[in-house]
C-alpha cells in the first residue's frame, strides 16, 4: 500500500512556510510501516502537469491532500485557495484510481463544505496521525468508512505527537526562501479569543510534546538541513503552564543555541525567562496583541489590557529582541472613538513593528459567528467558505480604511494594509537575507548580515 501526500498550499507571502503538518502525518505513516512520499504544489511551481508526472511515477493507492488555509484572511486583498485544491483533486481522479483523502487545519474548519466543493472521496477532521494510519490499514483489508468525514473521538496525547519527517528536497526548496524552518512544541489552546479556530481544531487543553523530541527536531533542522531560523508554530509559545520553559531548559542543557522566533502572549513574561530564551537563540517575537484598546481587547475575549502589551513590548526591547504586533480593527464594540484611540496607542509603542488588519474573518463554531448573527451581519445558514468579515455595526468600511491609511501614513514601522511589504520581503529573501525580516523596519536594523543562498553553500 502506497500513500502520496501533497501539500496544496499556494501562499508564498511574506515567505513560504514548510508543510509541517503533512510531514508529521508522513512520520506517523512511516512509523506504522506504510510506504509514504511527500510532494508540494508550490515546489512543483503550481503545475498540475508536474504533479501528474509524480502521480504516474509513484502509483499510489491513496492520495492525501493537506489544506493549510482556506484564504489569506485579508479583507484588503482577498485571496482564496480552495480552487487549487479542487484542481489537484480533479487531476488525481482523472489520472488514477487512488482514493483521495483531504486533511489539514484548513479542511477541518469546514470539512463538509470543502469535501463537497472539491469532489474528494474522504476527509479527516482534526489530528490525522492516528486516523490516517487506521484508514490506510482498513483500506488494505478492503474496509471503507461509512462516513465521508472521519473524526477522532479524542485528541492524541502530547507524547504521541510524532517528530516531523522532514523531506530533504522539500526542506531545501523552503530554505531557499528565508532559511526558516518550523517546529511544533505542543497542541491545544486554552485562550478564549472569540474569533479563533485553534480551540476548535486542537482542543482547549495543552498537550505538550516531549522536550527532548522537540530539541531533536531543532538539531536536525539546524545541523542536517542548515536552517538559519526556527519558527515555533504553537498558537501561543509562552503558555501559562510553563511547558515552553521545559523546551528552553532542554535547549540550554544540551547547549543548543539556534536563532528562533515564536508567537507570544503579553502576559507572564519575566526578565529571567526572557534572558534564558535569549541565551538559547530568541531573536524576534510576534505578539498576538490583536486589539489596541481595552474596550476592544475585552470584546475579543482577551485576558489582558493594553498596558500589558506596552509592558511586554518594552521588556522585549530591553532585552534587544525585535518585536512585531498584529492588530485587527472593526472588532465587536468598535466605534470611531476606539479606532482613533487605537491608532494613537499603536503609534506610542517603542521600537516595534505593527501589522494592521481591517475586519476579522468569521469562521464556523466560533463566538464571533454567533455575534455576527446577532448583529444581523451573517444569516444563520450562511456558507462561510467564501470569506465573510466582521466589521462592527456603526463603523463605516470606507471611513475605517481612510482613517487607518491616514493614521499610519509615513510610518515605516506601522504596516497597513498588512501585506504592503510582501513583495519587498520576498525580494530580500532572494538577495540572501534570512528570517522574517520585518525587524529591518526598526531603527538600526538595516545593516543585517546577508546569508549565502542555500544552493551556494
Amino acid at each position: 500500500m502506497k500513500v502520496l501526500l501533497i501539500s496544496s498550499n499556494v501562499a508564498n507571502t511574506p515567505y513560504t512556510i514548510y508543510p509541517l503538518g503533512m510531514s508529521m502525518i508522513a512520520s506517523a505513516l512511516k512509523n506504522a510501516g506504510i510506504d509514504v512520499e511527500q510532494r508540494d504544489f508550490l515546489k512543483s511551481d503550481r503545475s498540475l502537469t508536474v504533479l501528474k508526472e509524480e502521480l504516474d511515477r509513484i502509483q499510489s493507492n491513496i492520495v492525501g491532500i493537506s489544506i493549510r488555509n482556506i484564504d489569506n484572511v485579508n479583507l484588503m486583498n482577498e485571496q482564496r485557495y480552495i480552487d487549487a485544491v479542487t484542481d489537484i483533486v480533479s487531476m488525481v481522479k482523472k489520472n488514477s484510481t487512488a482514493i483521495v483523502v483531504l486533511g489539514g487545519s484548513g479542511f477541518s474548519i469546514m470539512p463538509e463544505l470543502i469535501l463537497k466543493k472539491t469532489g474528494a472521496d474522504y476527509g479527516i477532521v482534526g489530528e490525522g496521525e492516528e486516523l490516517l494510519v487506521e484508514f490506510v490499514k482498513n483500506v488494505e483489508k478492503g474496509i471503507l468508512p461509512e462516513e465521508k468525514c472521519i473524526r477522532s473521538k479524542a485528541p492524541i496525547s502530547g507524547g504521541k505527537i510524532p517528530n516531523a519527517l522532514y523531506d530533504p528536497e522539500l526542506m531545501k526548496y523552503y530554505l531557499q526562501s528565508g532559511n526558516v524552518a518550523s517546529v511544533q512544541t505542543k497542541r491545544g489552546c486554552p485562550c478564549k479569543c472569540i474569533y479563533c479556530s485553534y480551540p476548535v481544531l486542537e482542543g482547549s487543553k495543552i498537550r505538550a510534546r516531549d522536550p527532548e523530541a522537540v530539541v531533536d527536531d531543532i538539531q536536525i533542522l539546524s545541523e542536517q538541513h542548515g536552517a538559519k531560523l526556527i519558527f515555533f508554530t504553537d498558537s501561543v509559545f509562552n503558555d501559562h503552564q510553563g511547558e515552553y520553559l521545559k523546551v528552553i531548559r532542554e535547549m540550554k542543557d544540551r547547549n543548543v543555541n539556534v536563532p528562533w522566533t515564536a508567537f507570544f502572549t503579553p502576559k507572564g513574561l519575566t526578565d529571567d525567562n526572557l534572558e534564558l530564551m535569549k541565551q538559547t537563540g530568541l531573536r524576534a517575537a510576534e505578539l498576538g496583541s490583536d486589539a489596541p484598546t481595552d474596550t476592544t481587547l475585552k470584546n475579543l475575549g482577551k485576558s489582558f489590557l493594553f498596558k500589558d502589551i506596552i509592558e511586554a513590548n518594552d521588556l522585549f526591547v530591553k532585552h534587544g529582541i525585535a518585536v512585531a504586533h498584529y492588530y485587527m480593527f472593526g472588532c465587536p464594540a468598535e466605534t470611531r472613538s476606539t479606532v482613533l484611540e487605537g491608532i494613537e496607542n499603536i503609534k506610542s509603542l517603542k521600537n516595534s513593528v505593527s501589522f494592521i488588519f481591517m475586519g476579522i474573518r468569521i469562521l464556523p463554531d466560533t463566538p464571533l459567528l454567533r455575534i455576527a448573527q446577532q448583529d444581523g451581519l451573517v444569516e444563520k445558514d450562511k456558507d462561510l467558505l467564501d470569506s465573510v468579515y466582521y466589521l462592527a455595526p456603526g463603523v463605516d468600511k470606507q471611513w475605517l480604511e481612510e482613517t487607518l491609511t491616514g493614521g499610519f501614513k509615513g510610518m515605516r514601522n506601522c504596516v497597513f494594509p498588512p501585506d504592503a511589504l510582501d513583495g519587498s520581503l520576498q525580494f530580500l529573501h532572494k538577495m540572501g537575507y534570512s528570517g522574517c525580516l520585518w525587524d529591518m523596519l526598526l531603527e538600526g536594523k538595516e545593516k543585517r548580515k546577508r546569508h549565502m543562498s542555500y544552493d551556494s553553500k
